[in-house]
């Protein structure tokens, strides 16, 4: 069962807003990678705010996406495209459909 989540938003520098788009949205392969990975889902929640969702049946599972690939590349790529750090929050689902 779908229990834990991961919440990370993402402030765009001005003029990188569509580069953080096709970031965000190229990271999509590295998820389908990852057994632990349930759902995932990127965001756009404004003109520069952009986010990540996604959901984990068990803290191994969430525990391996914030060690995992896209985390790296983010991180590695924050500098350059983002305002500000990511604002990554850990998520308990209450309930889930």
């Amino acid at each position: 069962m779908v229990k834990l989540a991961l919440l990370a938003t993402l402030e765009a520098k001005p003029g990188k807003e569509q580069e953080v788009a096709d970031f965000i949205k190229s990271a999509l392969p590295l998820a389908e990678q990852e057994p632990g990975t349930v759902s995932w889902y990127a965001l756009q929640l404004g003109p520069s705010t952009f986010g990540i969702f996604d959901t984990f049946e068990d803290e191994a599972g969430r525990d391996a996406h914030l060690g995992g690939e896209i985390a790296k590349a983010l991180m590695a790529k924050a500098p350059e495209l983002l305002a500000e750090a990511p604002v990554i929050k850990k998520v308990d689902l209450l309930a889930v459909k």
